[in-house]
């Protein structure tokens, strides 16, 4: 398995060389350098649109969890928690568990974790909305990591207002919009909604690469 995510990492990272004609760097440096150096572009990249985006909206479009999403989603870019169900579901549940354990604690109107510290009640939201998180991603089927530190970041009041809601969901969107074009870019087929359970997505995206 893990001689077959390497081969399809590295099939990403070319694809999007070919596309762009910059062939040359493939063949110059090892591919750990470029498969490193292809991370580190679009770690920047897609974070710093979406902070571009929110600087000049000043609105919180990005969250520390976007991180994380970002590794995954050019990574593993046709594992099922990379696709755009589990990325959006996922990151859906835990925001709403995250406010509800808000709710649930009286927590709606006291202070971030950050700024009073952490008491009993904000102890009991955070471990409430991490574990509802899990369970429901479990239950429906969209695992999707990064979720967990959304629920987190929620129920710790660093996003307390269920107004920002559809700020959150809408970061995740603006880098799933740029995964779904550079993987797409490389040949690779990353999914409209729901990654396909039974492809061979090396055998796959080699052949769309040598087409």
């Amino acid at each position: 398995m893990g001689i077959r995510n390497e081969r399809l990492r590295w099939q990403l990272v070319s694809g999007v060389l070919r596309a762009l004609h910059l062939e040359r760097l493939a063949q110059r440096y090892s591919h750990r350098a470029v498969m490193a150096g292809f991370s580190f572009v679009n770690g920047t990249i897609s974070i710093a649109l979406i902070a571009f985006i929110a600087l000049i909206t000043q609105e919180a479009f990005i969250f520390p969890s976007l991180g994380a999403t970002a590794f995954i989603l050019f990574h593993v870019p046709l594992a099922a928690p990379a696709s755009p169900r589990n990325t959006l579901c996922g990151h859906l549940i835990g925001a709403l568990m995250g406010y509800a354990s808000l709710y649930l604690f009286g927590l709606i109107d006291a202070p971030s974790a950050m700024m009073s510290g952490v008491g009993p009640e904000r102890v009991a939201a955070a471990a409430f909305s991490l574990g509802a998180t899990g369970f429901l991603m479990v239950w429906f089927r969209v695992p999707h990591p990064p979720a967990g530190a959304t629920a987190l970041i929620v129920s710790l009041g660093l996003m307390p207002e269920i107004q920002q809601l559809p700020l959150l969901m809408a970061g995740v969107l603006i880098l799933l919009i740029q995964a779904f074009t550079l993987n797409r870019l490389s040949g690779l087929p990353y999914p409209l909604w729901r990654a396909k359970p039974n492809a061979d997505p090396v055998a796959f995206s080699g052949a769309r690469l040598r087409g």
